[in-house]
């Protein structure tokens, strides 16, 4: 199973995120499996991340802070913005190392584009998606 990490701007767009995400998951070979999106908790306002999720017809899980800190130590890239905004190195990585679960690893490291980040991790083998999903988006 795999995690798609997510992270944008302000009220970017739902098409927008969705090509971004179409994008890394051709990238990363997984066009196919079972997945599920990711991101911080902060983020539940942004209708964007909710239209893209109706788009491509996955879950949206919205994770908090805590939860996303504890993968901060296994992420690819940093990024200073979002380190002094919100405390983490990677929105995008972090939501979804922390959503494929404490043994998971990235399979597609973050890449962005018009206002919205994302990243790929894979859980392992046998694990599923291992969070224990405290908040379901909008769908």
């Amino acid at each position: 199973m795999i995690a798609i990490g997510l992270g944008c701007r302000k009220d970017c767009s739902g098409e927008a995120i969705a090509t971004l995400v179409r994008r890394a998951l051709a990238l990363a070979s997984c066009e196919d499996e079972n997945a599920a999106l990711f991101t911080h908790e902060a983020k539940s306002g942004e209708r964007g991340l909710a239209d893209a999720a109706q788009g491509l017809g996955l879950p949206l899980v919205f994770l908090e802070a805590r939860v996303l800190e504890s993968a901060s130590s296994r992420v690819a890239t940093k990024s200073a913005k979002v380190q002094r905004i919100f405390g983490l190195p990677s929105i995008a990585e972090t939501a979804a190392l922390a959503g494929a679960g404490p043994a998971s690893c990235l399979i597609a490291p973050r890449i962005s584009a018009a206002g919205a980040s994302c990243a790929i991790a894979r859980s392992a083998p046998d694990a599923g998606l291992g969070l224990n999903r405290p908040q379901e988006g909008p769908r």
